[in-house]
């Protein structure tokens, strides 16, 4: 392809979001699009991922150990996307090829190959679409599905018999970790926030319970669902559903703590459970991890996850937005809750 003349929009932070996200935080800029040097790859993106987590970057810090916040005028990098190599001056990519990287929200990246990015989750990789269409490595066969995989199986350890509570069971994560669950033979509880939601995942991802965490006292409503309580808590949402976990916890009980929604858009830090002299009596094990930790995994999660997918016993929903600029938009309504299952933006011009 000749560069002279093409362009590519980027989406750029111009303002930290005050609450909510609004797309006024962001402009849509056009920039030229540069030749790939040596080592390098140009990609034309055609998927890119919105993630709750990227809140937590929107903001003037990020939270201690975490990525760095996104700095305001420039493109925002550590963003999973998928899309074409158009042209190759590195090594095992040519054109051609479907890849991932982390360059995500724009037209075009210039991504350095076997450069780290995202702790080696976004670092770029060839991807094989027979397998699986190519949007889906941004899910179930990407970095959510590492974070369900790895976080059930090796942070929470599941056991033989354990009850499982997935909160935010109907997002992207969580959906697949009741389906693992469910798959490894247990009792799985999921909650979300709507009706609609609660139906989904007794219809389709085959939660054995489910509740609206709205619809009345959380305690309540989960002691209702697992009335002998629970051995595993999946935590995506934190606050009043971590409290509500340790107290519903058997002996011996593991929490995984993935993310805590609830907390992404605050001002400020909201106090812990009040509830933790519950972990040394149970002796409950709580621990929080994330999947660029757990980066080592992704030939194993892809190997089982793909299996499970081709096989048709592990299933995906995506709440697909169209165009690029609509990227902050689909941020905001996930932030709501507006979505089912993984939320992406299908590039188009």
């Amino acid at each position: 392809m000749t560069l002279g003349s093409v362009t590519s929009r980027e989406v750029w932070p111009v303002a930290y979001p005050r609450g909510e996200v609004r797309p006024a935080d962001f402009r849509l800029v056009d920039v030229p699009v540069p030749e790939p040097g040596t080592g390098e790859v140009l990609v034309r993106n055609t998927w890119t991922s919105v993630d709750a987590a990227l809140r937590l970057r929107l903001r003037e810090t990020a939270p201690p150990g975490y990525f760095p916040a996104f700095p305001l005028g420039r493109p925002l990098d550590g963003v999973m996307t998928v899309g074409e190599v158009v042209a190759s001056h590195a090594d095992g990519f040519a054109a051609g090829d479907t890849v991932w990287h982390a360059a995500g929200w724009r037209d075009y990246a210039v991504v350095a190959a076997g450069q780290p990015a995202l702790g080696g989750v976004g670092t770029l990789r060839r991807l094989d679409v027979r397998a699986a269409p190519a949007q889906a490595y941004l899910g179930a066969l990407g970095a959510n599905g590492l974070t369900a995989y790895a976080g059930l199986l090796h942070v929470a350890g599941l056991r033989d018999g354990d009850v499982v509570w997935v909160s935010a069971a109907a997002g992207a994560v969580g959906s697949l970790v009741a389906q693992i669950a469910k798959l490894r033979g247990h009792r799985v509880i999921g909650s979300a926030g709507s009706a609609a939601k609660v139906r989904y995942l007794l219809d389709e991802v085959g939660v054995d319970a489910a509740f609206d965490y709205r619809a009345g006292p959380l305690p309540d409503l989960l002691a209702e669902a697992a009335p002998d309580g629970v051995d595993v808590y999946f935590d995506n949402v934190g606050g009043d559903h971590l409290r509500a976990a340790i107290g519903a916890l058997r002996p011996h009980g593991r929490v995984a703590i993935c993310g805590m929604i609830s907390e992404y858009a605050a001002e400020r830090s909201a106090p812990g459970p009040d509830n933790l002299m519950l972990a040394v009596t149970k002796s409950l094990t709580i621990r929080g991890f994330r999947a660029s930790a757990m980066a080592h995994l992704i030939p194993e999660m892809t190997r089982e996850v793909g299996a499970w997918i081709r096989a048709g016993r592990l299933r995906y929903r995506e709440t697909v937005v169209d165009g690029l600029e609509r990227a902050p938009a689909a941020l905001a309504g996930l932030l709501r809750g507006d979505n089912t299952g993984k939320t992406l933006v299908r590039i188009t011009r």
